[in-house]
């Protein structure tokens, strides 16, 4: 296997900072004093932090589409979403400092609701998306809009993340994961035929 160029290793390093700190610990210079090479190499090959978080967030949700939802042997629709959910507070509470650069910090090139949405474009998004239009399909759901269905039962739980994380929720982790399943429940309650 060949080594990472300069440009992957210099959006290497930042992720692994992005991560580890959060996107504001991502500044030009210490990029590239982590990653071994001088500060013009990596105006080189990102002309300003902007640029270089871009690559980051479009490499992030790339990796995180490559599996996201490929949930074999969970055939019924509730199994799915669960699983599904699963995923999401795995991603969002394993790595909370990429999940509010991905989700929640404003930024000009995040996908937009409803059109990105729509188009599945959205790596968490469209998993759950694709399993509430073949529910509605099959009977088990409501007809309605999928797209807002979809928002409808994947929102509560976006919104008690952002709490969990903003420490406004004091759950342990398996217990915050209980709350969030039993809180789909409900909204499923609302949205089954």
């Amino acid at each position: 296997m060949s080594e990472p160029g300069t440009a992957e290793r210099i959006a290497s390093v930042a992720l692994a900072i992005l991560v580890h700190e959060g996107a504001q610990a991502v500044t030009m210079r210490r990029v590239a004093m982590e990653a071994g090479v001088t500060a013009m190499a990596t105006y080189r090959h990102y002309p300003n932090r902007e640029a270089l978080l871009r690559k980051v967030a479009e490499d992030a949700l790339a990796d995180i589409g490559k599996d996201w939802g490929n949930r074999t042997g969970e055939h019924d629709f509730e199994s799915r979403l669960h699983g599904l959910m699963r995923d999401f507070l795995d991603f969002a509470l394993g790595k909370p400092n990429l999940y509010r650069f991905l989700m929640t910090d404003r930024r000009e090139e995040a996908r937009k609701f409803p059109e990105d949405f729509r188009d599945g474009a959205s790596p968490a998004f469209s998993p759950v998306l694709k399993a509430v239009e073949q529910a509605i399909h099959e009977g088990e759901l409501r007809p309605g809009d999928a797209i807002e269905v979809t928002l409808a039962i994947t929102m509560p739980v976006v919104g008690l993340v952002q709490f969990y994380l903003g420490g406004r929720i004091g759950l342990s982790e398996k217990d915050f994961r209980a709350l969030c399943a039993r809180t789909v429940e409900r909204v499923l309650d609302g949205t089954r035929k």
